[in-house]
C-alpha cells in the first residue's frame, strides 16, 4: 500500500467548469482507490484567487488557464514560487498557452475535452514524482570518522570509491564515509541513483551530459566513469528518469 511519506497528500482542482472538476475528481478517486492511496484529500476550486487564498499544502494540482478572475497561467506561476515542488498539470483547450505553461515547468500539459485514459496515465505520473520528491527530501545519515552528518537525500551528488575509501561528494562539501560502495548502492534509491561503473555511483538529478566513457556532472569537481556496457543501461534508466520529473504525457 502506498502511503507517500508521512504526511497526506493533498490534490487540488482547479476549473470554472463544474462538470470537469467532477469529472477530474473522479477519475483521481478511481486511480487513488486502485494503488490503495489512503492518505489524500482532493479540493475543488471554481477560481484561481479562491486557490491562491487556500493556506493548505499544495502537492498536485490541477489547474485550468481561462478563467475568471486570476487565470491559470498567474496562478501557476505564483505556485511555483511559493513551493518549487508543487506538480502542476495544466488542463486547457486552448494550445496556445502552452509556451507560457513551460515557463513555470508545468508537469503535464492536457488538453479539453479530457480523455479519461490519458488523465489516469498523467495521474500515475505525477503521483510517482510525489513519491520521489517525498524520498529526495528525506534526511539521511553520512557516517565518518569524525561524526555522523545528517543531510537531505537529494544534496548527495554522487558516491566515488578511491581505492580502499569511500567519498560522498555533496552540495555541502565531500565527506569520507565508513561504509563502503555496496552499503550506499543498497541505501539510495535505484530510480534515481545509477552505479555507472564500480567505482561510482550517480545522482541523476546532477547530470550536465554524457558520452560512452563519462559523465559529466553540474558540479564539475564531480565527473563520473560510465562503463561502455553500461551506456544503454544508464541512458534508458536516465531518459525514463527525465520523463518522470516532467514532460508532455
Amino acid at each position: 500500500m502506498w502511503q507517500l511519506g508521512g504526511d497526506k497528500v493533498r490534490i487540488l482542482i482547479c476549473d470554472d467548469d463544474a462538470r470537469i472538476r467532477e469529472k477530474i475528481r473522479e477519475c483521481i478517486k478511481i486511480y487513488l482507490q486502485g494503488i490503495e492511496v489512503k492518505r489524500a484529500e482532493i479540493v475543488l476550486f471554481a477560481d484561481g484567487n479562491e486557490l491562491l487564498k487556500d493556506k493548505g499544502q499544495k502537492d498536485i494540482v490541477f489547474l485550468d488557464i481561462e478563467m475568471s478572475g486570476a487565470n491559470g497561467i498567474y496562478v501557476g506561476e505564483k505556485l511555483k514560487e511559493a513551493n518549487a515542488n508543487v506538480i502542476i498539470i495544466v488542463v486547457t483547450a486552448y494550445s496556445e498557452y502552452l509556451d507560457d505553461a513551460m515557463r513555470f515547468q508545468v508537469f503535464r500539459y492536457l488538453s479539453k475535452p479530457l480523455d479519461r485514459q490519458r488523465l489516469l496515465r498523467n495521474m500515475k505520473d505525477a503521483v510517482a514524482q510525489y513519491y520521489s520528491i517525498q524520498s529526495m527530501e528525506k534526511k539521511i545519515p553520512i557516517e565518518t570518522k569524525q561524526g555522523v552528518h545528517i543531510l537531505p537525500l537529494s544534496s548527495i551528488i554522487c558516491v566515488e570509491a578511491q581505492g580502499k575509501k569511500v567519498v560522498v561528494h555533496t552540495v555541502v562539501q565531500d565527506f569520507d564515509s565508513v561504509q563502503n560502495m555496496q552499503y550506499w548502492q543498497d541505501k539510495l534509491p535505484p530510480d534515481i541513483f545509477f552505479r555507472t561503473h564500480r567505482s561510482f555511483l550517480v545522482n541523476m538529478g546532477y547530470v550536465k551530459e554524457f558520452d560512452h566513457s563519462l559523465v559529466h556532472l553540474t558540479e564539475e569537481r564531480c565527473q563520473a566513469y560510465l562503463t561502455k556496457r553500461k551506456y544503454r543501461e544508464f541512458r534508458e534508466a536516465y531518459l525514463l528518469y527525465l520523463e518522470g520529473m516532467g514532460g508532455w504525457g
